[in-house]
């Protein structure tokens, strides 16, 4: 199973417009340290999923026929603003499987154009190709799934964006699949302030509750960045902060 992280960024991405700060100002210079909407690529042998739908150039970065399903973690709009221009071409139909929210996004389900959106029950799992796939809940401002692949071979991988902590039975369910890669929400810096994300003690307690066989983070703000530049705090070893375009094989 490969997994390629497309974007890695919080709402606003890195740089945000405007801000002077000077994570903003070093992804300003050098592309590599930019930030698009979070979102990640899944290929298992010739089966190649989608997470998320908040890069604005799905249309124009996938050929027809060559994604095989996008799976939409929750409908805000940097999760699904991408599929505004994807859903007016022509073609077969693709299958988005989505977590069950009827008030998601009205436009979207009003006019879905060649886009097949497909809720599902959280903790049932559904196949595509040769990935067994789980919807995990997670603890949102919106109902929000993550997702758990489980390959034949044995390689697994769980992508968890936008979630403040995790529920007792997604953590549950992420023990007994034990995986080998996770990826989860790590919007803040450390913070006593209630937000609908995980801040960095929040994200490291959870990949220690789950203890992954590696983790990385992902969904990071211009914040996150910026204090990461001041404090340089240590990570576990296993543990490693996602970058747009870095590639992974499990």
């Amino acid at each position: 199973m490969r997994i390629t992280f497309l974007g890695t960024g919080a709402a606003g991405g890195v740089p945000l417009y405007g801000c002077r700060c000077e994570a903003c100002a070093l992804a300003k210079e050098n592309p590599a340290l930019r930030r698009a909407p979070c979102s990640a690529l899944i290929e298992a042998g010739d089966t190649r999923i989608l997470i998320d739908g908040g890069l604005m150039d799905l249309h124009t970065r996938f050929a027809p026929g060559k994604l095989d399903a996008i799976l939409l973690t929750h409908f805000h709009p940097d999760h699904v603003q991408g599929l505004f221009h994807l859903r007016w071409g022509k073609g077969d139909r693709i299958p988005v499987f989505i977590p069950p929210d009827p008030d998601g996004c009205a436009d979207l389900f009003r006019h879905p154009g060649i886009l097949d959106f497909l809720p599902q029950t959280a903790l049932s799992a559904f196949a595509i190709g040769p990935l067994r796939i789980t919807p995990v809940p997670l603890i949102h401002s919106k109902p929000t799934f993550g997702y758990v692949f489980e390959c034949a071979s044995g390689s697994s991988f769980a992508y968890l964006t936008d979630t403040r902590g995790l529920p007792q039975d997604t953590e549950s369910f992420l023990k007994t699949v034990k995986p080998g890669g996770l990826a989860i929400d790590c919007s803040f810096p450390p913070s006593d302030q209630p937000r609908g994300h995980n801040d960095w003690p929040r994200a490291l307690k959870c990949i220690e509750a789950v203890s992954p066989g590696r983790a990385w983070l992902i969904h990071l703000s211009h914040e996150l960045d910026q204090w990461r530049l001041t404090t340089r705090p240590e990570l576990p070893a296993t543990v490693t902060v996602a970058n747009d375009g870095e590639r992974v094989d499990l």
